[in-house]
């Protein structure tokens, strides 16, 4: 190894060195260039404060911000204070950090921000939806919760810029969650979630203590609710057609805004509102009716066809009613299924956000449909219990049915002597009418008596179209080659998406469509057979035939993206319908024995009805009107 030796430039230097630290401990003073490094440094040092104060004019963002601010900057404190004044204090302690709260019971799972004290994330953690993906009501931001107040020394405030300090403790076999946007540890605005086990509805206080000079009551203290829906079933469209914002007000009254666009609407005596996803809601509902709520509702989804994320974005807006200086008001959260069983345990009304439909279609649905299916789904396979209610169904109405077939069978016999009146009156109408009026009553083959039966069964059809949409019990429920009876099935997948039909093939759909055709096919006949022989009759005969195959082909296009029970339904149906007609046909009606019954019924006195005899007097004196303006136009 090479032996290392001082040189005299190494000594010159260890004397230079040595003369200036003896110089420099001498004096005691720091060097020019010092002096100017640590004058650069306190500029970087205040112009770094003074970025962060601007950053803290609004809210402190960060953890990293708020340690930095409590640890050595005064002049972020400072700006904090100037901005935020009393409620600074929160801003500064431990936990005004963007850290959550979980808490989990048998039905939810939840986290709440310590930013803004609102909860961040719901799960629904006993359902998926259609992709196997858990049911996320809120999270990643989806939802916006937010109180804007003044205070006392005139500043303007949101509680979703601020850090509240979190705690959970047990009640019993309930968990509270406090969340305290603090001014001291005994003044505070906050938010009390109680949560229940196996319980879909939070209890939710929001209240303040020791706040009546600082809070400024004398401006509105408006607390905003926004809600953007995840999407949750595999068909867009139909999702989005039940995804609607239906409330509660004055004192039972219900009303939606509509399901598209963009829609506004503002009320008064709010009890409940629902941010309603098809099978899915979340609602807000409040002991004391809110006295006027302002709500939006806008669809998200611009094209169908096209995957989307979100299907409508709902706002809640409304004030905060303070007495004697502080807040204390009773709401509460509903985060769970559509389910009428579900909501009614609740008693308030909540399930009336289910869309029933209105008047009696509704009052059907509630009183017989549900619980009709809710029975038979108890012991028997979804979709075997959707056939036993058609069945059942259409064996009530099988009466109605009869008495339409009856009539139109009458009809047909009588049909050689109507044509032969209008041959005899071709020129005279009125006439005509009139003489069709007389031997139809005589006969008892009045039109009407055929419609009636047909009007009686236009309820229950339409109740029934509302009924299988909004029953939860058939979601993910499957029957033979479908998996899901609350969507479509899929047979075949298509390479294309087609207008109107979509990119797959459902097969309910198909059947149903061919089983309408053949319904279609014998009563269009059946009725063109009644029909009278007249001008027009042609095109009119033409028009029918075309709605044979018209119909069936709507009936393919509209349902093929539609719940397959509701299809099942229709299919099931239809062939019920053809079954009863060719029954009351081939083994009920006697077209003998009807003509024989109908040339009795002529011998016989018939007396008019209050209806009849108005109509038969008002054609009468039109036909005196003609036969007068006849007499006139001679002379």
């Amino acid at each position: 190894m090479e032996e290392k030796k001082l040189d005299i430039n190494s000594i010159i230097g260890f004397a230079l060195i040595f003369g200036i630290l003896v110089y420099m401990m001498y004096t005691n003073q720091p060097t020019p260039e010092e002096l100017a490094e640590q004058e650069r440094i306190k500029q970087e040092q205040v112009e770094a404060a003074q970025e962060r104060a601007k950053q803290n004019e609004t809210a402190i963002t960060t953890a990293q911000d708020f340690t930095a601010i409590s640890a050595q900057d005064s002049v972020g404190v400072a700006a904090v204070q100037n901005k935020l004044g009393a409620f600074a204090y929160s801003a500064l302690l431990p936990s005004a950090t963007p850290n959550e709260t979980v808490v989990k019971t048998d039905v939810l799972d939840l986290k709440f921000s310590n930013k803004g004290g609102y909860l961040s994330e719901v799960i629904l953690s006993k359902f998926v939806d259609f992709d196997s993906v858990p049911i996320y009501l809120i999270k990643d931001g989806n939802t916006n919760f937010n109180i804007n107040f003044g205070t006392t020394d005139s500043r303007i405030l949101n509680t979703k810029d601020l850090f509240f300090e979190p705690q959970v403790t047990k009640q019993g076999e309930n968990t509270v969650v406090s969340m305290k946007l603090k001014v001291s540890d005994s003044q505070f605005l906050e938010y009390l979630y109680e949560i229940k086990p196996d319980n879909y509805m939070i209890d939710f206080t929001i209240r303040s203590q020791g706040l009546s000079n600082v809070i400024n009551t004398t401006q509105p203290i408006n607390l905003d609710w926004q809600l953007k829906t995840y999407r949750h079933d595999k068909s867009i469209s139909y999702e989005n057609r039940y995804t609607r914002l239906t409330y509660q007000y004055e004192g039972g009254k219900i009303d939606k805004l509509s399901p598209t666009g963009e829609d506004t609407e503002t009320e008064a005596d709010v009890s409940w509102l629902s941010f309603r996803q098809h099978f899915f809601s979340s609602i807000l509902t409040a002991k004391a009716p809110l006295k006027s709520v302002k709500l939006n509702s806008t669809d998200l989804v611009q094209n169908e066809d096209v995957d989307t994320v979100f299907t409508k974005a709902y706002q809640a807006n409304f004030n905060l009613e303070p007495r004697a200086g502080e807040v204390n008001e009773q709401l509460g959260f509903y985060f769970g299924p559509t389910d009428n069983k579900v909501l009614q345990q609740y008693d308030i009304g909540l399930e009336d956000s289910i869309p029933f439909g209105w008047g009696i279609f509704g009052w059907i649905n509630r009183y017989v449909f549900v619980p009709l299916f809710a029975f038979l789904a108890g012991f028997l396979p979804y979709g075997v219990a959707i056939i036993v209610m058609t069945i059942l169904i259409k064996f009530l109405l099988s009466f109605a049915q009869y008495k339409q077939f009856l009539s139109q069978a009458k009809l047909k016999v009588l049909k050689p002597e109507l044509d032969a009146i209008r041959e005899k009156y071709k020129n005279n109408k009125m006439k005509a009418q009139q003489e069709t009026m007389a031997l139809q009553t005589k006969a008892g083959a009045s039109p009407l008596s055929g419609c009636l039966p047909a009007l009686i069964q236009l309820p229950v059809f339409y109740a029934l179209f509302q009924f299988f949409p909004s029953a939860f019990d058939l979601r993910q429920k499957s029957f033979l080659w479908a998996d899901d009876l609350s969507s479509y099935d899929i047979i075949a997948e298509l390479p294309i998406t087609i207008p109107f039909y979509g990119d797959h093939v459902s097969l309910f759909p198909i059947l149903a469509s061919v089983a309408i055709f053949f319904y279609m096919k014998m009563t269009t006949g059946q009725q063109m057979a009644t029909q009278p022989t007249q001008e027009g009759m042609p095109d009119m005969a033409k028009l029918m035939k075309y709605m044979i195959y018209l119909s069936p082909i709507m009936m393919l296009f509209f349902f093929n993206n539609y719940a397959s029970g509701l299809s099942l339904y229709y299919f099931i149906s239809n062939l019920i319908s053809i079954g009863i007609m060719i029954v009351i046909k081939n083994f009920i009606l006697d077209e003998d024995k009807i003509h024989a019954q109908i040339q009795i019924n002529k011998t016989k006195p018939k007396k008019q009805n209050k209806f009849q005899k108005k109509m038969a007097d008002l054609m009468e004196q039109a036909e005196q009107q003609r036969q007068a303006q006849e007499q006139r136009k001679k002379k």
